[in-house]
């Protein structure tokens, strides 16, 4: 048995306009009947208008159900000798009944496998069907003795009236695949944006401080006389604030508190002291910098000194010049080292990539190359607003 799972609070808001219509038609007919037998087709008629509404919880089922109620209603009108009135077609179901199979048909072929919208729609065609030809002996004796229906344009009718059904559940099931469609794509679309960011970040962070662990452990052993395991051990605690900062950031993104402080330059400063770079500094920032920009820079500024540990070797100076002025906050890193052979730890080649893909998503330029006669050259120039 196949369920929806549409809760009652959807199945309200989604099916009022049909129930609201099937009641309407339905005490429109209530004038048609003017014998005492025919108002017994009002239960077996609100049963039927009530299976369609309840339709999009089990559409199959609903059809055998009201497949079922349209059969038994007329049989125990014929027993009463009385018929449906009005009769929409020849001599059986009334508009009421009409409009519920039409809508049921609809709910079917919207919701239901291919082999059971067809099944359950026969079975329903079926049901009128036997509805017409169970009530013909009642309103023939009564309404036909002088001529005979012209049963072509009531089946030209019911065939118009199919069509309009299964027209509207294919509709709507093309609209409902194209709008699951849409979602799975906007699903796979933020997946990847999550992991584009989690690489960016395992890359500007956690890589920039294994970086400084390998650097001071390959220094410590071409000089023995250096004392690096404070620096090690000092890289090896960030690397791993980072990375709870990083998981908690993951699990919970409103619990972990952002990576920049309140003062950008006091935080760019301490960068350039845990590289153990000659990095000299340059301010000139005359616009306040939101946090989440600042945030930003600091890993632009990271991962530049980093590549500069990693592919560069005689590096007498590193300039850092971060200046902003018309709304635009602009960064500058400038080294004149001499590319090495082996990156240390090696090179993934992702660390400028991460960088022009997180100065695009804040709306900026990025150009990154070499200087002459030596050396290397960072740019960005991110918007403030």
């Amino acid at each position: 048995m196949e369920s929806t799972d549409l809760s009652w609070r959807l199945l309200a808001k989604r099916q009022w306009p049909l129930a609201l219509s099937l009641a309407g038609i339905a005490l429109a007919e209530l004038g048609s009947i003017d014998t005492a037998p025919g108002w017994w087709q009002i239960p077996g008629v609100l049963v039927i208008c009530a299976i369609s509404v309840l339709a999009p919880r089990r559409p199959f089922d609903a059809a055998l159900a009201l497949a079922f109620a349209i059969v038994c209603v007329a049989l125990y009108m014929r027993f009463l000798g009385a018929a449906i009135a009005p009769h929409f077609f020849v001599s059986g179901a009334n508009v009421s009944i009409t409009g519920a199979a039409m809508a049921t048909i609809a709910i079917l072929v919207r919701e239901s496998a291919r082999l059971r919208a067809i099944g359950g729609t026969v079975l329903v065609l079926a049901a009128m069907v036997a509805a017409e030809v169970i009530g013909w002996p009642v309103v023939a004796a009564v309404e036909y003795t002088d001529y005979r229906p012209d049963a072509t344009s009531y089946l030209f009718g019911a065939c118009i009236m199919l069509v309009l059904a299964l027209g509207t559940g294919l509709y709507f099931r093309a609209r409902d695949n194209e709008r699951a469609s849409q979602l799975a794509a906007s699903v796979a679309a933020a997946q990847n944006a999550e992991r584009m960011a989690l690489a960016r970040e395992l890359h500007d962070v956690v890589a920039h401080y294994v970086t400084a662990i390998v650097v001071h452990a390959q220094a410590g052993q071409l000089n023995r006389e250096v004392d690096v395991l404070p620096s090690i051990a000092a890289s090896g605690n960030e690397a791993l604030t980072a990375m709870r900062r990083l998981v908690g950031n993951m699990r919970d993104s409103t619990s972990a508190g952002p990576a920049a402080s309140s003062s950008l330059m006091d935080d760019v400063r301490s960068l350039a002291t845990e590289s153990g770079l000659p990095v000299r500094l340059s301010f000139d920032l005359r616009d306040g910098v939101p946090q989440e920009l600042a945030r930003s820079v600091l890993r632009l500024v990271q991962e530049s000194l980093t590549n500069t540990q990693k592919h560069a070797s005689a590096v007498s100076s590193v300039d850092v010049v971060l200046s902003s002025s018309d709304g635009v906050l602009r960064l500058d890193v400038r080294d004149d080292g001499v590319a090495s052979g082996v990156p240390v730890g090696g090179s993934g080649g992702y660390g400028l990539v991460g960088m022009r893909e997180r100065v695009e998503l804040l709306g900026g330029t990025f150009t990154a190359g070499r200087r002459e006669p030596t050396g290397w050259t960072v740019r960005a120039e991110l918007p403030l607003a």
